[in-house]
């Protein structure tokens, strides 16, 4: 009878263990795997105009579509900001959507918040849709990066 001879067992690594990240190191972490700058823009002009729309009446220059459309276009620029902030997998589509909505303000709401609305609208959805994820670091940016590690570096070592 021929004998059954064990396999040896795998070598089983050790589970990694996270490293422990400052916090504000991993809010910066969320902020670069998406457009941050382009959504916050985009939602704080939608913000704007919906905001300059509820102004007294003496303020108001130009009254524009009241209602619905009034409301809704900035509503959608609002909410096309944030889900470009929640949602980047989607970000063309959003930020076209949003330059739209951002434009079509200039009719309906107050020439566009006062043009301040529209304007940081079509920036916002501009820097989305130039936005690519997953690029390398620019020359200065990984120095800074490469400082910045070694001075954790320093203060680890000297046990700051």
């Amino acid at each position: 009878m021929a004998e059954s001879v064990p396999e040896p067992a795998a070598p089983v690594a050790p589970e990694p263990v996270a490293p422990a990240v400052a916090p504000h190191a991993r809010k910066g972490d969320w902020r670069g795997r998406r457009p941050f700058w382009g959504g916050l823009l985009l939602t704080i002009g939608g913000g704007e105009v919906l905001f300059v729309m509820k102004m007294p009446l003496p303020l108001v220059l130009h009254i524009g579509m009241e209602g619905l459309a009034g409301l809704l276009v900035p509503a959608l620029m609002l909410v096309c900001g944030l889900l470009i902030l929640f949602n980047p997998a989607q970000r063309l589509f959003y930020s076209v959507i949003g330059v739209l909505a951002s434009l079509g303000t200039w009719v309906t709401s107050n020439f566009g918040g006062f043009l301040l609305g529209m304007l940081l609208g079509v920036v916002g959805a501009c820097l989305t849709f130039g936005w690519v994820p997953d690029q390398p670091l620019r020359r200065g940016r990984r120095r800074r990066e490469d400082r910045r590690a070694r001075r954790r570096e320093a203060k680890a070592a000297a046990g700051v």
